[in-house]
């Protein structure tokens, strides 16, 4: 079981090593959402621990639709993320639509050859999740979709999930659940929905607020459900 936790902070990069988190997701304007962090940033969460630091690869929160000037700064930002050290980015980029904007998607992840690459959920927003996972199955380079199966918490989208998961599998694809998930009831979407890697944000902090400090001992709590857990 994989664990995910979001990072807004250095400090937060620290927290989540010592309560055993496996990666972390670095973002800043998390009320809106997630954009990308400042350069300064990335170098000190990338120097604040061994975990593999994921970059947010996202402009503004307007919309994942991405204009040509917005592209050229995620194509800067992308590089100067390699250069300090990151070992992946998180990006997403829709249509009009509401489908996979191909040719953005293309020309960020030339750009990110070499790292690791997630989806975000801008996927959540797809008109269609079955048909946007197989069309992001051309792309060897994303190796996991982040998704809540939908816009309300992922717990109440687990037997979506369960099925995405599995049409992600056959895709060669992972299916990474967030949204909504802390230690009350994270073991119990493993379980239903089969999922082996999980993304925690707020329900890792004090009052589950991303207003308060990441706690240790509820990235502790979570490992420990986590590794007990036995997915369907």
């Amino acid at each position: 079981m994989i664990l995910e936790v979001i990072a807004i902070r250095r400090e937060d990069v620290e927290i989540a090593y010592e309560g055993g988190a496996d990666r972390i997701e670095l973002v800043s304007g998390i009320a809106e959402g997630g954009l990308t962090p400042s350069i300064g940033l990335v170098e000190a969460a990338v120097k604040a621990s061994p975990l593999p630091v994921n970059v947010m690869v996202r402009p503004h929160s307007q919309s994942f639709c991405y204009s040509k000037a917005d592209i050229a700064i995620m194509l800067r930002d992308i590089e100067a993320i390699r250069e300090a050290g990151a070992a992946g980015i998180v990006l997403g980029a829709l249509n009009d639509g509401g489908g996979i904007d191909h040719d953005a998607v293309s020309r960020l992840l030339d750009a990110a050859e070499g790292l690791d690459v997630t989806f975000h959920r801008a996927f959540d927003e797809t008109a269609d999740m079955n048909a946007a996972m197989r069309e992001l199955a051309r792309y060897p380079q994303i190796r996991r979709v982040l998704t809540a199966g939908g816009l309300e918490p992922a717990p109440q989208a687990a037997a979506k999930l369960g099925m995405l998961r599995k049409t992600a599998e056959e895709a060669g694809m992972i299916i990474m659940g967030g949204y909504g998930l802390h230690a009350g009831n994270i073991g119990l979407f493993v379980r239903e929905t089969g999922i082996r890697e999980v993304h925690v944000g707020s329900g890792a902090r004090r009052a589950r607020s991303f207003q308060e400090p990441l706690l240790a001992e509820e990235v502790k709590r979570i490992r420990t459900i986590l590794d007990t857990a036995e997915p369907r």
